[in-house]
């Protein structure tokens, strides 16, 4: 493929192929734009898929990436400036019944991404879409718009995932979650992993640890290029919501990791720019509004989405507000200052925001989707208490104003859904973790990671942890996959699914376990 040399000019071989594709290009005129090429590609320059995402009762966010090397330099073997894009979202997979179509110019500041925001679309209703770029036609596409808020739904099948670390293993549960032919996924953190290579690796990383704009792109090319990710962005449309490595490890606001021993100090300048170029990135590669386009090291994450009379989804940003860790990172016995009443996970707009759309929703189910486990959690690792405090525990204050919301019963059955933690978990969410005995308000569904690992040797301990956490009724860290869901008015049940194996591509899937809400009744029961 063609390749900038290192010098930044064009080999001749790289200048030859760049002269083939652009021959016989045309300029077009897009409403609004500049001209944009017209290009014939000497390779597909689909190999990224597509994706869906942030649907509406009318409307959808349809995307792609343009690239002929997706590992090169951005933009290796494509002109410096805007590519024309077509889009067609059909009501049959064979595109005889198109509805809607349109253009959205590719561009080099955006790394040739395209984020077609498709409106006047009918509610509840399975669309099928792809790309035309040239001579090159995309990959299909399906996804499905969400019911009015007005609308009386019977039930809703969805998937959440988190935690997909390409080095540690093959992306098969992404695979069987595609199969499962699910009406939403929410991917709830963690979509890429932001470290160097791992020699110990199934699969490997392109390069050293991301710092730069270029890097983080050619990382999200490495994830894209999966096959079985594809597959899953393909299947339906996705909600999406970031963690820590999409940027850095347990980092906080504009707080980075603790360096270790040994390693170059950072200056809060410097990770605010990295955090920029890991923002910005993310747009680029993930299905979303450009009510979301980030704006240097700040970008609008969180947001509603509500699913006719069934359910509710508030998905929050625990990563870009939150305030340091008040006890430091990591397991440790609890300090005063994690009862800290301004320590947030959130940040306080926020915050409000959260507790003002519960209160006002009429959805008879309310979800939370969100990185770090909500429920306390003693873990077995020292002789007194001991919690984790990159999670909600290090933020006693903060979780108790929302536990204690829910506890006033203005919130119709509320659902935690986490990700973060690669194990699988079930809680019962108390009024006050403090007082064991008081009321269960709700229920938290953890999934247990795509493919990155729960340390084996920990496993055993946790689970003999649990006799000491009696609000904690499952647990599996030993096994990859993710959460099912099947909603209707009267159940909410969760099929926590596991696949045999990440070390290969070949591996079946089966229910771990099932545990079921009831309405109206906080708290899970196993099926």
């Amino acid at each position: 493929m063609p390749r900038h040399t290192t010098d930044g000019q064009l080999s001749r071989r790289a200048f030859l192929q760049a002269a083939a594709i652009i021959t016989g290009a045309g300029l077009v005129s897009l409403s609004g734009c500049a001209p944009a090429l017209q290009l014939r590609y000497p390779a597909n320059p689909f190999q990224l898929g597509v994706a869906s995402g942030d649907p509406q009762a009318d409307s959808v966010v349809l995307w792609t990436r343009l690239s002929l090397d997706p590992l090169g330099p951005t933009g290796a073997g494509l002109p410096a400036q805007a590519i024309d894009v077509t889009w067609e979202l059909a009501h049959d997979e064979g595109f005889r019944q198109v509805v809607k179509q349109g253009r959205s110019p590719a561009t080099p500041e955006r790394d040739y991404a395209v984020h077609a925001e498709v409106y006047g679309l009918e509610p509840q209703r399975t669309y099928f879409y792809r790309f035309h770029s040239g001579n090159a036609t995309s990959p299909v596409g399906r996804t499905r718009t969400l019911p009015r808020a007005q609308d009386d739904v019977n039930a809703l099948t969805l998937a959440f995932v988190s935690c997909s670390d390409y080095q540690n293993g093959y992306f098969n549960a992404y695979r069987h979650l595609a199969e499962d032919d699910p009406d939403l996924v929410l991917h709830l953190g963690d979509y890429i992993y932001e470290y160097g290579p791992n020699e110990k690796g199934v699969r490997q990383h392109n390069g050293p640890e991301i710092v730069t704009l270029e890097d983080y792109r050619r990382r999200y090319a490495l994830y894209h290029a999966d096959p079985d990710l594809q597959a899953a962005h393909a299947a339906a449309p996705w909600l999406v919501v970031w963690d820590d490595h999409e940027v850095e490890n347990n980092y906080a606001g504009a707080i980075m990791e603790a360096r270790e021993e040994g390693e170059a100090p950072v200056t809060p300048e410097q990770f605010l720019a990295r955090r920029a170029a890991a923002y910005q990135a993310y747009y680029e590669n993930l299905p979303l509004r450009r009510s979301s386009m980030p704006r240097g090291a700040d970008m609008q994450l969180y947001r509603r989405f509500t699913y006719g009379q069934l359910a509710s989804f508030s998905m929050l940003d625990t990563r870009q507000y939150r305030s340091d860790q008040p006890c430091g990172d990591g397991f440790k016995a609890p300090c005063a200052a994690i009862m800290d009443p301004n320590a947030t996970l959130t940040g306080p707009e926020q915050e409000r925001w959260l507790l003002e759309g519960l209160q006002q929703s009429q959805a008879r189910w309310n979800a939370i989707g969100q990185q770090v486990m909500m429920a306390r959690y003693d873990w077995p690792f020292g002789p007194g208490e001991v919690l984790n405090m990159d999670q909600w525990d290090g933020y006693h204050a903060a979780r108790q104003r929302l536990l204690g919301f829910m506890a006033q019963g203005q919130v119709s059955n509320p659902v935690v859904l986490t990700g973060d933690i690669h194990s699988a978990w079930v809680h019962d969410l108390k009024a006050d973790f403090l007082k064991p005995e008081s009321a269960t308000v709700g229920t938290e569904l953890v999934t247990t990671s795509i493919s990155a690992d729960f340390p084996a040797q920990f496993v055993a301990p946790t689970a003999g942890g649990l006799k000491d956490n009696p609000h904690t009724r499952y647990f599996n860290g030993a096994q990859r996959g993710y959460a099912r869901a099947h909603i209707t008015r009267d159940t909410w049940q969760t099929d926590f699914r596991v696949v045999d194996t990440i070390a290969s591509r070949k591996s079946a899937v089966r229910t771990d376990a099932s545990w079921v809400i009831e309405h109206g009744r906080p708290g899970a029961q196993r099926a």
